[in-house]
């Protein structure tokens, strides 16, 4: 049982690291203009955003296979709508970093999410000044500038595209804990796109109309209907993938699950796409980064553990208190309700260790969740 347990747990990961580089690689084959010649990051991103809201749709309100949140329109004005705005402007702007920059040299300056991610949170409130968390933020910047300065075709624009992208993660990230959690609300993948994805739409909608539907013309999507469809359904089957791995293991396992995908991804890169070169600096500089990323991630799980120790007769009232919040939350209909409700509550527990930042996928992980990963296993860009 234990054998195929792991290896059950391997194949997940091995489908989370195959979907995400696969997303990547064709988002950037899709938006090149030196291959499939669409250089239309907002159109794309609204076709995947529109696709998920149509899928979440019916999961929700025609199949009934997850039900909805109790959700008002104060809380959906207050909460929904800026987190919508911020994770809009994530996915239009690290997707137009690949009409500039490599896939490698992007992959690099994902290292700097833990760095965004402490520093929207230090400035909201969420989090305090640390001296130890602080050194490793300014090893993990080192490491990039290292990395950027020897980045044979370095672009200012796309780099700077790739960080505003990368900040506006961070801040959706934070405004998540700082505004849904307060709510008490808790959405699971489903949910999240059910009431994000429309809105991350409509934001999108307005700078399309003015940057990229004068050039374009329908027919450009209308004759590649296969190609949008299948980028579309792989967005998606990231996202649940991620949901999946997240149940099945904990926060340190996809971790690490991310850091060997980043150098997986870099590798293909270059050799799906030649003309991305890798240099000396470029490996150099990457790895002083991760060093960094890596202490950082340890000493948050470190701190998250040393929360989570509480006395033994306090314990009883916290599980029957989370069971309850957790029991009113649930949004998962099938005949067999032990069985149902005993996978969710394992998900559940399993992924309030981590969150995952992957800027292929376009959800919005439970609010309840901890942020101590707010990092690297990333890779949105939807």
């Amino acid at each position: 049982m234990i054998n195929k347990q792991l290896l059950l747990i391997y194949f997940y990961l091995l489908i989370y690291i195959c979907l995400s580089s696969g997303v990547i690689l064709y988002n950037k084959w899709v938006l090149s203009p030196k291959y499939f010649k669409f250089p239309f990051p907002i159109t794309l991103t609204m076709i995947h955003m529109g696709f998920s809201g149509v899928v979440a749709f019916l999961l929700v309100r025609v199949f009934k296979v997850v039900a909805p949140v109790k959700m008002t329109f104060q809380i959906y004005a207050t909460c929904v709508i800026p987190i919508s705005a911020f994770f809009a402007s994530s996915l239009w702007f690290g997707n137009t970093a690949y009409l500039h920059i490599s896939v490698a040299f992007i992959q690099m300056l994902k290292a700097l999410m833990p760095v965004a991610t402490f520093l929207m949170a230090v400035i909201c409130g969420t989090d305090k000044l640390r001296c130890d968390l602080f050194l490793n933020m300014v090893l993990v910047s080192v490491g990039v500038v290292i990395s950027s300065y020897g980045e044979i075709h370095f672009n200012v624009i796309g780099t700077v595209y790739q960080v505003t992208g990368i900040f506006a993660e961070a801040l959706r990230l934070v405004l998540t804990q700082v505004l849904l959690q307060k709510k008490g609300l808790s959405l699971n993948p489903v949910t999240s796109l059910y009431y994000i994805a429309p809105c991350s739409f409509l934001f999108l909608f307005v700078p399309w109309y003015l940057l990229e539907k004068p050039g374009m013309e329908i027919s450009q999507i209308q004759l590649n209907i296969s190609i949008f469809f299948s980028n579309a359904l792989c967005a998606l089957a990231l996202n649940f993938s991620i949901f999946l791995v997240i149940g099945r293991t904990g926060a340190v396992t996809i971790r690490v699950a991310g850091v060997l995908k980043d150098w997986i991804l870099i590798a293909l890169s270059t050799i799906v796409f030649p003309e991305s070169t890798i240099t000396g600096l470029n490996i150099l500089g990457y790895a002083i980064a991760l060093c960094g990323v890596v202490m950082y991630n340890y000493l948050k799980v470190k701190d998250v553990r040393a929360s989570n120790q509480l006395p033994a007769d306090s314990i009883p009232e916290r599980a029957t208190k989370e069971w309850k919040l957790d029991k009113k939350s649930s949004d998962i209909y099938t005949g067999d309700g032990n069985n149902s409700n005993n996978v969710g509550n394992k998900a559940g527990a399993a992924a309030s260790e981590s969150i995952v930042v992957d800027e292929e996928a376009p959800l919005l992980p439970s609010s309840r969740l901890s942020y101590i990963s707010r990092s690297q296993v990333s890779s949105h860009t939807a």
